[in-house]
């Protein structure tokens, strides 16, 4: 008997599968424990596997396409089997529906034909065959073509990480007409995280390549096709050709018009231009200077061709320098008719006092967002804007701290860094506060009984956030190794996706830059994230005098759906407290 083949829930998380690749076509023999296909999860792209023996009769979903869990996919029985049962409840509602639909379009297309029909033969005419012409023929329907005879293999852009809606091709490593192999990059794509290799799994010949270098791609977006040479590939693009066609045509109709409208205008403005100018000829940009500094554009000869008078002509012109000749000539005239008066002579010489213009010039420049700023903007905004922050604040005596840093160092295999200190002390913490190390899923609260912190590392595209995993059981020296391991591959775009999933708690560290405090956005799904500023030296009251301190303010921004005022406070109480007393760490 036929049995009816569904998508698997391949994870906790899983809502629908992507079908990456069939390793069976229909008609094909599968024994149980082959391989039927390869399913790309919200995790990972995993070998889905078959449980019966017999022939793949039927293939419901093409390759690169998604379908949600429990959808049919395929149909496993006996060579020859009718198998339309197992698909007639769905395939009888889709036809009701056409059927439906089909129905209301036939009556106004039958009396059309009739009206048209009528007056064609009562206005029988020479014209009569252009009127026939200009009848819209009616659109033939194409058959459809099993693509999987097709030998060729679809490469769409892949999910890189939990958070990547798109890529963007940064280079492509071969060209159409390459032949590669299985094991071979074909791109290095960008994501909203890192910069990754994309391997293509197929060897034989690179047919097409779809986004340039620079160009961003949907997740599960045609980015190439490998296959045998000379092989048509227009029936694998044919699905997405028709929407990409009409939206061309349909934008290049609404761009014509503004143009068409804009030439005249052009025209007409540049006619008028040359009217008014038609004794000067200057640059625009000459102009504009021109009458911000109130230069009369006559007075000035022009440098460029035909004598168009240009910025530098402008910029060059001194306007003192006529009256200051003219003066000067007339003052001589006067020295000499009149030598009995040097004081008024020399008063007449000094030119007029005039203060230079100062001429900014308005300019910026663009540049395309980066897949990281995407999903750190997409990310953050659903975060503040769904979650209900509240801040608690505390100060912490960081005096011990200083003290005991110094002390380890001195034997430590590694230097330990007061960050270190602090993902230490959260890890204790955590432990002795679940309620911190909590997530809000929506129906439920999840309490994490490990504690898996994420470290803020600032890059120059953005922010990472790679996770130091069980860090509660990890000494000073082992998290300092890791921390320092993670922020050197975050700068050099090697962090891995695996190596920024899973935390249950973030801290976020400005105190390098000496930040006397600030607020941080919560790492959803996590429900609080810890802002930690510069250790200041201020005074502060001990034994009764007051006394230099070493100072450092934490801020906890918390989920009020999960945590509440008094639980923040309880939590930040026992961090003091592990901080100001170092020991307490190694206990």
């Amino acid at each position: 008997m036929a049995e009816l083949i569904k998508m698997p829930k391949m994870s906790d998380t899983m809502t629908e599968g992507v079908l990456a690749k069939w390793h069976k076509k229909v008609g094909d023999k599968v024994k149980s424990g082959d391989v039927l296909a390869e399913i790309e999860t919200d995790k990972a792209t995993m070998d889905f596997e078959s449980y019966q023996d017999g022939t793949l009769l039927y293939i419901g979903v093409e390759e690169g396409k998604a379908v949600p869990v429990d959808a049919p996919i395929a149909v496993i029985g006996k060579e020859g089997e009718d198998y339309k049962a197992l698909l007639e409840a769905p395939a009888a509602k889709e036809a009701a529906v056409e059927s439906s639909s089909s129905s209301k379009e036939a009556a106004p297309a039958e009396n059309k034909v009739a009206v048209e029909s009528s007056s064609s033969t009562k206005e029988a005419s020479p014209q009569s065959p252009a009127t026939a012409t200009a009848t819209p023929p009616k659109a033939e329907s194409k058959p459809k073509i099993d693509k999987s005879s097709i030998p060729a293999t679809v490469i769409r852009m892949p999910a890189l990480s939990d958070t990547m809606t798109e890529g963007v091709i940064n280079k492509w490593n071969f060209k159409v007409g390459d032949t590669v192999k299985s094991d071979d990059s074909l791109a290095d794509v960008e994501t909203d995280k890192a910069t990754m290799e994309v391997v293509g799994y197929e060897s034989g010949t690179l047919l097409y390549i779809g986004p340039k270098e620079g160009e961003a791609a949907p997740v599960n977006g045609i980015i190439a096709i490998i296959g045998k040479a000379g092989t048509d590939i227009t029936p694998l693009l044919e699905d997405d050709a028709p929407e990409k066609v009409a939206g061309e045509s349909s934008g290049g109709n609404e761009e014509a018009a503004p143009a068409a409208e804009a030439a005249p205008a052009a025209a007409s403005d540049s006619a008028v231009s040359e009217e008014d100018d038609s004794r000067i000829k200057a640059s625009p940009l000459a102009r504009k200077i021109a009458k911000e500094r109130g230069i009369n554009l006559r007075e000035i000869k022009g440098s460029a061709e035909g004598g168009r008078i240009i910025k530098k002509d402008v910029e060059d012109y001194k306007p003192a320098a006529k009256p200051v000749a003219v003066e000067s000539s007339s003052s001589s005239k006067e020295t000499a008719s009149a030598p009995e008066q040097p004081a008024t002579a020399t008063a007449t010489q000094k030119a007029p006092i005039a203060i230079p213009t100062y001429v900014g010039e308005e300019k910026f420049t663009e540049r395309p967002v980066s897949q990281m700023r995407k999903a750190i903007s997409r990310r953050l905004s659903e975060s503040l804007f769904t979650a209900p922050h509240f801040y608690v604040t505390m100060s912490i005596d960081m005096d011990q701290a200083v003290a005991a840093r110094g002390r380890i160092n001195e034997v430590a295999p590694v230097k330990i860094s007061f960050n270190d200190f602090v993902v230490k002390a959260c890890a204790v913490a955590l432990k002795q506060h679940p309620a911190i190390n909590s997530s809000f899923l929506g129906d439920k609260i999840r309490t994490n009984e490990h504690v898996h912190i994420g470290v803020a590392v600032a890059v120059d595209e953005g922010l990472l956030v790679p996770v130091i995993k069980f860090a509660d059981g990890k000494s000073l020296s082992a998290i300092s190794v890791e921390v320092k391991d993670f922020a050197g591959k975050a700068k050099a775009k090697k962090l891995q996706p695996n190596e920024m999933e899973g935390s249950t708690f973030t801290i976020s560290n400005l105190g390098m830059f000496g930040v006397d405090e600030f607020t941080a956005i919560i790492n959803t799904p996590n429900a609080c994230i810890l802002a930690v500023s510069g250790i200041q030296q201020v005074p502060v009251v001990k034994n009764g005098a007051v006394v230099p301190g070493n100072v450092m303010k934490v801020t906890l921004s918390c989920d009020h759906r999960v945590v509440d005022g008094a639980t923040g406070a309880a939590f930040l109480q026992t961090l003091k407290a592990m901080l100001e007393e170092p020991v307490r760490l190694l206990i």
